[in-house]
């Protein structure tokens, strides 16, 4: 119910719509640009199995888009969550032919590529 004066149409209620909710990605990119975003399912978990697919689909994509360098070797740089130190992603990387590069702690030599992906971002953080 809504208070309102006499004599005055009552308020219009707008209709509300499901929102589409959050949506999770991940992006693998190199110095040059994307090289494979896959947005997760909803309802899947991110485990060792799902992760080292994810991998796979990198290393086909490589292939794919950097024909030349793939035999230079592939180096990856991934954070240290569980699902990426996993014994089966840890196989599947080896399997890739990638090398792991061990992740720092913290590193401002690593915000650069925040800003790569969200370039709106550096713009609002200047100053």
């Amino acid at each position: 119910m809504q208070w309102h004066k006499k004599g005055t149409p009552p308020l219009k209620k707008f209709k509300v719509s499901e929102s589409a909710g959050k949506l999770m990605a991940t992006i693998f990119w190199d110095y040059e640009r994307i090289l494979l975003v896959v947005y997760k399912e909803k309802g899947v978990t991110i485990t060792g199995e799902y992760y080292s697919e994810l991998l796979e689909q990198l290393k086909e994509a490589i292939k794919e888009k950097r024909r030349g360098k793939w035999t230079k070797g592939v180096l990856v740089l991934q954070d240290k969550a569980p699902v990426h130190k996993s014994k089966v992603a840890m196989a599947a990387l080896h399997r890739c032919g990638f090398e792991s590069l061990v992740h720092p702690t913290y590193s401002l030599d690593l915000t650069p590529s925040d800003y790569y992906l969200f370039p709106n971002l550096e713009k609002r953080t200047k100053g």
